[in-house]
């Protein structure tokens, strides 16, 4: 079902987590599903630091190092925690919009050959389906209009800035690297355009470390979303 309208904010409380606490609010959109503003320190003033992340069950939650998905939220968790002050807008937008079936159909493609994009394709979605305008409704409604964005996807700046909303710095956020999401990493940058840059061999080896191991990334080095 098709989006329709702004999100509803339904609730708030407050997130402890090992980074530092954040606040949290959930916001509601007409096609039932929740979505979360998580951030720390006062968001006026100057541009904060913003994480725009979608769903991935199996990145976020499972551990997955078919993806830098899980790495990419625990590095902006961490980095917003650092710097005092930011924002993360988490999206219900499982595997960048086709779902959590659909995305393990395409891992099955996937682990016949074909790469994201060809997968997605040969099911019948296009290689990227998210839609950026929820993001922009919850900026909007913390009343953020200039941000420094955690991304290596052009697209999601280009949504941002033509939405109404200044991105004044593009910050990378390159982590994850590992022998099982190469391929993956590969196709993004060749296919998608996101922008990843080379990690030294010793980064690579500590990217791939499980996100709650003590060898994982705290520096803005490999590419989501």
């Amino acid at each position: 079902m098709a989006r329709k309208g702004p999100p509803r904010r339904l609730a708030q409380a407050k997130l402890p987590t090992p980074f530092a606490v954040f606040d949290m609010a959930v916001y509601q959109t007409e096609d039932g599903k929740e979505h979360l503003a998580i951030s720390i320190g006062d968001l006026g003033g100057l541009p904060p630091l913003v994480r725009i992340h979608s769903e991935c069950l199996t990145g976020d939650a499972l551990f997955s190092l078919r993806c830098d998905c899980g790495f990419q939220l625990e590095h902006s968790l961490q980095r917003i925690a650092t710097e005092g002050r930011g924002l993360v807008l988490y999206l219900r937008q499982e595997g960048r919009g086709i779902g959590l079936a659909n995305k393990i159909r395409a891992y099955a493609l996937q682990d016949q050959g074909h790469d994201t994009v060809e997968a997605n394709e040969t099911l019948g979605f296009p290689a990227d389906a998210r839609d950026y305008s929820l993001a922009l409704d919850m900026l909007f409604d913390l009343d953020l209009r200039r941000v420094r964005l955690m991304t290596n996807n052009p697209r999601k700046v280009d949504a941002l800035q033509s939405g109404g909303v200044e991105v004044v710095e593009r910050v990378p956020i390159v982590c994850g690297r590992n022998p099982h999401n190469e391929t993956y990493l590969t196709t993004k940058a060749d296919k998608l355009g996101h922008i990843l840059n080379p990690l030294p061999a010793a980064s690579r080896a500590n990217s791939a470390a499980p996100p709650d191991s003590p060898g994982s990334p705290d520096s803005p080095d490999a590419g989501d979303s």
